[in-house]
């Protein structure tokens, strides 16, 4: 399995800076991610986390596992690339944020600030996971509540929800329960708890325009959200200004007719196209079927701050949002509102099998693709 990253790279946590030092802001094709442990084996599980200046990987290898940390590091003048964090040896999954590293092991829960010379523990829960049955929830769930990027650290979650999966956005948590039903809450200020209003909710409510539709995916992002249902239909709500939604959005429209008018004095298309504005969403408070051409399944999805990513039942990659970094890996700086195929995948024959969003950048997880028999 290999891993390739594209968009945001401001601190090297794509790309390392090259023999001059300098650093490619913004990578607008996928590129091979190559700070992979070279003593160990890695094995095909391992996991990638981002935040918006940094990348985590969990690596199992036959030597154990551990967590390489790549982008910026407090307290240094340098980036990291691929650096083994000494205090993740061990771990079974990890959390990144831009000061916090997340680690967790089968019988503890820590949090590290991130700073260079020394890290420094500055949270720590014990856990008995020996006695658990079935699949342990990803981070940021913990036994009796999940884990916070930043202080408190521990946030509590009734048992009786029976969370298998939760996403945290800038302002609001996504979670997904063992029957497929999901709960929102925090701010609704752009829609982005699916509950029709603006309204905030400080404990987790049930998304009721999903109810009857079991879902087996969440995401979310810093002010939209996505859920996968097992049919593998995709719905998304929250805020749309960047098209993130995969619905018409106003402010790409407007974009568009100032483009076409700084070349062209003829106003009359401008009026045209304004009439048309009804049709735009800037803010979809309930979930909405989203439709991506010739696809008839979504496998797994990932959001960033503006802009989202889905990967098929076949294994090929779509992205659509906020472009300006080229986070949506389509050798552009543009944005779309249109779910697009990234195409580098299929034309050299990979099977996308895992995306990650961080904020501004988007990572995925690649096999060869199965030749066909002949």
């Amino acid at each position: 399995m290999n891993w390739f990253g594209f968009g945001f790279n401001g601190f090297g946590q794509i790309r390392p800076a090259d023999v001059s030092g300098q650093v490619t802001c913004k990578v607008n094709t996928p590129v091979l991610i190559s700070d992979v442990c070279r003593s160990c084996v890695v094995r095909s599980d391992c996991r990638a986390r981002a935040s918006w200046s940094s990348r985590a990987r969990v690596h199992h290898t036959d030597c154990g596992s551990h967590v390489c940390v790549s982008g910026f590091v407090s307290g240094s003048s340098e980036q990291v690339c691929g650096d083994v964090f000494p205090e993740s040896q061990g771990c079974t999954d990890t959390l990144i944020s831009e000061r916090y590293l997340t680690l967790n092991f089968t019988d503890r829960v820590e949090c590290w600030e991130i700073q260079q010379p020394q890290n420094k523990l500055v949270w720590k829960r014990e856990q008995d996971l020996s006695d658990h049955t079935g699949e342990i929830a990803p981070l940021p769930l913990v036994p009796g509540g999940y884990v916070m990027p930043g202080p408190p650290f521990f946030r509590p979650l009734c048992s009786k929800l029976c969370a298998v999966s939760l996403a945290l956005g800038t302002e609001h948590a996504v979670l997904l329960t063992s029957d497929g039903t999901v709960y929102s809450w925090g701010s609704g200020s752009h829609g982005q708890l699916g509950h029709g209003g603006l309204t905030s909710q400080e404990e987790p409510q049930v998304v009721e325009a999903l109810w009857g539709v079991p879902i087996r995916a969440v995401s979310a992002g810093s002010w939209h959200s996505a859920s996968v249902s097992t049919g593998g239909d995709l719905y998304m709500w929250g805020w749309n200004e960047s098209g993130q939604l995969g619905l018409p959005s106003r402010g790409l429209e407007e974009e568009k007719r100032r483009a076409k008018s700084s070349g062209n004095t003829d106003q009359t298309v401008n009026k045209d196209e304004t009439n048309q504005a009804d049709v735009f969403i800037s803010i979809q408070a309930f979930p909405a079927l989203v439709d991506v051409p010739d696809v008839s399944e979504i496998s797994r999805i990932s959001c960033g701050s503006r802009h989202t990513a889905a990967v098929t039942g076949t294994g090929d990659l779509y992205t659509w949002g906020w472009g300006h970094y080229g986070q949506l890996g389509h050798c552009t700086e543009n944005s779309t509102d249109e779910p697009t195929l990234v195409d580098h995948f299929s034309s050299h024959r990979m099977s996308v099998k895992d995306v990650v969003c961080g904020s501004w950048n988007t990572f995925v997880s690649t096999v060869p693709k199965e030749q066909p028999p002949s």
